[in-house]
Parts: C-alpha cells; structure tokens; sequence
C-alpha cells in the first residue's frame, strides 16, 4: 500500500555514534521527521541537533519541550537556533507535562495549565513572527516583567533574530486541551489515541481540523501558511509499533509501556492516559491497572490490559496486520503518525508497507 498518511518515528538516546547512525537509517527509509522529548532525564534539544547535524532531509520535531522547563523567550530562541541549523526542518512540540514532573522536578506549581498554554504559544508566536518591540502582559505572563518585585529596568525588546515561521505542536488529550490546539496551533501530538474512536470521542473537533485542512487546500508541511487559522492541521498520534508473525507475542512487546502510562504516568485520583481509556469503554480495566501497577505489580498490570485494546492503541503482528492497521489509521481523520519502540525489522515492515 502507499498510504497518504505523513509517518515520523519517535526515537532518542545518548550515544552520540548509535544516534547519528539510527536517523541516517530512519532518512534512507523514506521517513519524513524524527521525534523525540523528555521528560527528567536527557533533554530532547541536544538529541535533535545531534540528528540534525547527521541528516540532509529528515525534519526533526519536539516531543515535547516542557512549558516548565524554559521561558516561552528561551524557547522561542531554541526554536529559531534548531530550525537555522537544520535549514528549516524543525517542527515545535509543547506540553505542560503534568504535576509529578512540573512539581516534583522543575520546581513549579502544576497549575491553569490551558490558559498558560494559550499564553505561552502567544508569547512565542509574536518572538518569531514579529520585529517590533515584544510586550505582553496575560493573566500568567509578563514580558517585560513588571510585578511587585521586579525592578522596574526591563524594557520591551526586539528580536534579535530574523522574523520566521515553524509548526508549533502541542501535546493535548482532554477535549478542551484538543480544541485550543485547532485553534492556536499547527498540529497535536497525542498518547493513547484509537483510531477505532477519534470520531466518536472527538467527533466535532476531528471535523473541524478536516475543515481547516480542506480550507488550506495545500499537502505541505503543517505551519507553512502565514495564517495559523487557515494552515493545514496535522494530528500525529504516537504509536507502539511490534512486528512478528506471533501477533501475541508482539501484544506483549508493547504491553509494558501502556501500562506505565495507565498506571504510573499520574496519581490515582489524575492520571490522564487512564481517563482517556476510560472515556474508550475501559472503565474496569482502568482501575484494575492502576491498581495492579501502583500496588507494585507491574507485570500483572500489564498482563492485564485486554488484547482488544492494544489493538486499539499499537501496530502489531505480521506486515499484512500492520498494513491493515495503518489503513485504519488512514481512514480515523489523523494526518500522520509518530511509531515508536520500533526496533529495526519494524522500522523496514512500515515502510515497505506504506511508502
């Protein structure tokens, strides 16, 4: 098959050698970007200039910056440094983390995250679209910043770095989180997302990125109109990805990871990835992986996550299984996907199948 579908691979590590030698791989494939983020460990800004130093065409994406790790300035002179030196092949992936990583690591209060997200990408987007003097004052940021014990010596300042344009992504599941992305950002990268289920659980904010995607009338790179209302949106869900003939054994390759997210990715009372799957018909299944995982028993947690559901969430199993799944994919109203944990074979098994 050749599936219409734009197919990046979120990947990482620290071994500079593997590294450069893995996204060269990736780029002779036909991939078009590489992903990758961080969380407390590595940050994802040295590992994407790394990548992007070794590659001619392969576009390298943030997945994701952590809002709580930088000033939206800091970001946005990342941002323009990453797309200067890759030539123009950086996409912008931000999200706010959640409250274990924002509090416990970075020190903040997990707190308004969508009215910070919508303030943070304002910040950014007048730091690199715009050559006048930079001021703004919201409800969480303030650029010069002017409260009781600032000094009263910051000034308005102009970029200093030519006007320019990239796609800004943002991290989102909640339904609230996913409309502000339609409306303010270039394209989404989500978790945990059913093909099965997009229209059914996000079925007006699914239409209303198809809209704007016919409005665009363009099959280029998201972000690459002058108005982000009229820009093609692209929705990258990640995807665990286990090719084998064994589809079971393959299930139990990925089960792992689903259920550190469904179960350690969060407190018992706000776990995000849990809620998302409970608003999938997962209630049962929700609690008894949570419970099994934070109870210590990880193994079982993940045994316990039903077949049907990593199904739902995972391209596994043979090339022929994996075609299908990718048709589904095609057909569910995302634009892109993001495969992750592949291991060589798997890597080749996609893109043979959908280049």
């Amino acid at each position: 098959m050749t599936t219409s579908l734009r197919i990046g691979v979120m990947s990482g590590g620290y071994n500079g050698r593997r590294l450069a030698e893995h996204a060269r791989f990736i780029e002779s494939l036909g991939y078009d970007s590489f992903w990758t983020g961080e969380a407390y460990g590595g940050d994802a800004v040295t590992a994407l200039t790394w990548v992007a130093a070794h590659t001619e065409r392969l576009r390298i994406g943030s997945s994701i910056l952590q809002l709580d790790a930088r000033t939206p300035s800091n970001t946005a002179m990342t941002a323009w440094a990453l797309n200067q030196l890759s030539r123009g092949r950086f996409s912008l992936g931000l999200g706010v983390s959640g409250p274990q990583v924002v509090e416990g690591w970075h020190g903040r209060p997990f707190r308004f995250p969508l009215a910070r997200t919508r303030e943070y990408v304002t910040v950014i987007r007048r730091l690199l679209e715009e050559q006048g003097r930079i001021e703004f004052h919201g409800d969480h940021l303030s650029i010069p910043y002017d409260g009781p014990d600032a000094t009263g010596l910051g000034k308005p300042l102009r970029p200093g770095f030519p006007r320019t344009k990239l796609p800004i992504y943002l991290a989102a599941m909640g339904p609230k989180n996913i409309a502000m992305a339609t409306e303010i950002a270039d394209g989404l990268l989500p978790l945990m997302w059913s093909p099965h289920r997009l229209k059914e659980i996000y079925g007006d904010l699914i239409t209303a990125a198809a809209a704007r995607n016919t409005a665009a009338g363009a099959d280029g790179a998201a972000g690459a109109g002058a108005d982000v209302a009229a820009a093609p949106f692209d929705i990258r869900p990640a995807v665990p990805v286990a090719v084998g003939d064994d589809i079971a054994a393959c299930r139990d390759q990925v089960r792992p990871n689903l259920a550190f997210y469904l179960g350690g990715m969060g407190a018992r009372t706000e776990n995000f990835y849990a809620n998302l799957i409970r608003r999938y018909g997962y209630e049962q299944d929700a609690d008894t992986i949570q419970d099994l995982y934070l109870g210590g028993r990880r193994e079982e947690a993940a045994a316990a996550i039903p077949d049907a559901l990593v199904d739902e969430l995972t391209l596994v199993g043979p090339p022929a299984a994996i075609a299908d799944q990718l048709a589904v994919w095609e057909s569910s109203g995302a634009t892109g996907l993001l495969i992750r944990f592949a291991d060589d074979r798997a890597l080749r098994t996609v893109a043979e199948v959908a280049f």
